[in-house]
């Protein structure tokens, strides 16, 4: 009974930098984490979405978390990674300036986020984790992409892999 309250009460999360920041999303959202790779460009795509990448035969579209969030643009680096997440049935990539680690969490360490960084439209923040180190800010990637946006970013792969 005591291992059972353990898990329930831990979070395990994969924790990215982005414009010098720490950021986690739930393990359980994320397929993989891949290298950097050539992203190919779509025209009409909406302005986050960086372009498509091949990833073993299936096209998936990659979101560039920068700009989705606003932050200024940043030279690439061999830190950089895609993290690959599932959103809605979708497998949708996401640039990162680097991953850091995977750690578990207490629920007890998450905070919710200030009514003074959180607006109408960052409600994908669903939590501030201290640890002795940093805060990671927490999110909630079927947020982050909307069911909308996660389903026209499917028709936009559908269609370039229909082109290939």
């Amino acid at each position: 009974m005591a291992d059972n309250q353990s898990t329930i009460a831990e979070r395990q999360l994969v924790v990215f930098d982005l414009n010098e920041e720490a950021y986690g999303v739930d393990i359980g959202a994320v397929r993989e984490i891949i290298r950097m790779q050539e992203i190919t460009r779509v025209p009409r795509a909406p302005q986050f979405i960086e372009g498509v990448i091949n990833l073993r035969g299936k096209v998936i579209p990659v979101v560039d978390l920068r700009t989705r969030f606003s932050m200024p643009t940043a030279e690439r680096t061999d830190e950089h990674r895609i993290v690959v997440v599932d959103v809605v049935g979708q497998d949708i990539g996401m640039v990162v300036d680097a991953v850091t680690e995977v750690s578990r969490v207490s629920e007890a360490s998450i905070e919710p986020p200030s009514t003074v960084i959180t607006t109408d439209d960052s409600d994908y923040l669903t939590g501030i984790v201290k640890t002795d180190e940093k805060l990671i800010i927490l999110l909630d990637i079927a947020k982050v992409i909307s069911a909308d946006e996660a389903g026209r970013v499917a028709e936009l792969a559908d269609s370039v892999e229909a082109a290939a």
